[in-house]
């Protein structure tokens, strides 16, 4: 194998045996053995355990990020993105769920707030634009924006976590269900919500 073919190889399994026992739950012994390495390859690519965790976090990361950016875009409406982000978030962990196991678990070293906590505050504040603009809109106070963000967010978010053990409903029921709440309120649920971004 090349170098980056080593490094990635490294990485992916890596995420799958720190997905299932954690930072340190999880020796190098068993990521060399599982790797078909000796300890010192490890080493040389990541420095440490705690290098190679740093990593595989920061990958996951970066591609859950993207994947919620890439949902809130600016040409949409203010309802549609608020699906469309939910929907990319339930869609991460239905494609990468040792990654979001990874993102919910142990902090790295250069993320002491925590990987998931990290990404829910660059999130957040990309929802908080959204929902100042239509609060402002709509004639109530914009201020009130970064404040109902940290609830649509945290919502989404602690059912995501919910949604990773249970799948039922299919994921865009979950989205659907999640939106019709967050745009709807208690006391304007529909019997039968449906994605607006679909219909």
């Amino acid at each position: 194998m090349t170098g980056p073919q080593r490094r990635s190889q490294l990485i992916e399994i890596g995420r799958g045996l720190f997905a299932i026992r954690g930072l340190d739950g999880t020796t190098i012994e068993e990521i060399a053995a599982a790797a078909g390495v000796s300890k010192p390859v490890i080493y040389e690519h990541f420095g440490s355990k705690e290098g190679l965790y740093t990593q595989v976090v920061e990958y996951e990361f970066r591609i859950l990020l993207a994947a919620i950016n890439d949902a809130i875009t600016d040409e949409a409406k203010p309802r549609v993105q608020v699906e469309r982000a939910a929907l990319a978030l339930l869609t991460y962990i239905e494609d990468r769920t040792d990654g979001f196991r990874i993102l919910m678990r142990d902090a790295p070293p250069s993320q002491p707030e925590g990987a998931f906590s990290t990404l829910l505050s660059h999130v957040t504040a990309r929802v908080e634009h959204i929902l100042s603009d239509e609060f402002a809109r709509r004639g109530f106070s914009a201020a009130d924006g970064a404040m109902y963000a940290q609830m649509l967010v945290g919502m989404v978010a602690m059912t995501g976590q919910w949604w990773q053990d249970s799948r039922k409903p299919d994921k865009r029921a979950v989205a659907a269900h999640l939106v019709n709440l967050a745009w709807n309120g208690l006391t304007g649920l529909e019997k039968e919500p449906e994605l607006k971004s679909e219909a």
